[in-house]
C-alpha cells in the first residue's frame, strides 16, 4: 500500500498540460477473492483513482444482488473515449461515479 500510495502521489504531482497526470490516468488497484476463506468472487474490494472522476468516496454495493464489476469497465472505456455500452455481464455504467 505505501508504494500504491507514492504512485499516486507521484502521478498527483506532476503537470500535464492544464491537469496531472492522474487526471489522465486511471488506477485500478484490488483483489480477485472477496472472501479469500471461501475463495468467493462477490463483493471484490477495489480502489480506483484518477481519471478524472470525483473520488474521495466508498461505493458500496448490495451484497444479495450481484452488480457487475464489468459496469466500472465500462464507465472506463467511455472515458477513454470507446464508446461502448456493455462488456461481459455488465448491465450499465457505473453508479455514483462522476466526472470531475
Amino acid at each position: 500500500m505505501k508504494l500504491l500510495a507514492g504512485l499516486l502521489h507521484d502521478l498527483k504531482s506532476t503537470k500535464e498540460g492544464d491537469a496531472t497526470l492522474l487526471d489522465h490516468t486511471m488506477i485500478l488497484y484490488g483483489s480477485n477473492l472477496g472472501d479469500a476463506n471461501a475463495h468467493s468472487t462477490n463483493n471484490l474490494p477495489l480502489l480506483f483513482a484518477g481519471g478524472g472522476f470525483k473520488h474521495g468516496q466508498h461505493l458500496r454495493f448490495d451484497q444479495g444482488q450481484d452488480y457487475p464489476m464489468s459496469n466500472l469497465f465500462v464507465t472506463m472505456m467511455q472515458r477513454m473515449g470507446i464508446e461502448e455500452t456493455k462488456f461481459a455481464s455488465s448491465t450499465r455504467t457505473m453508479r455514483g461515479l462522476e466526472t470531475a
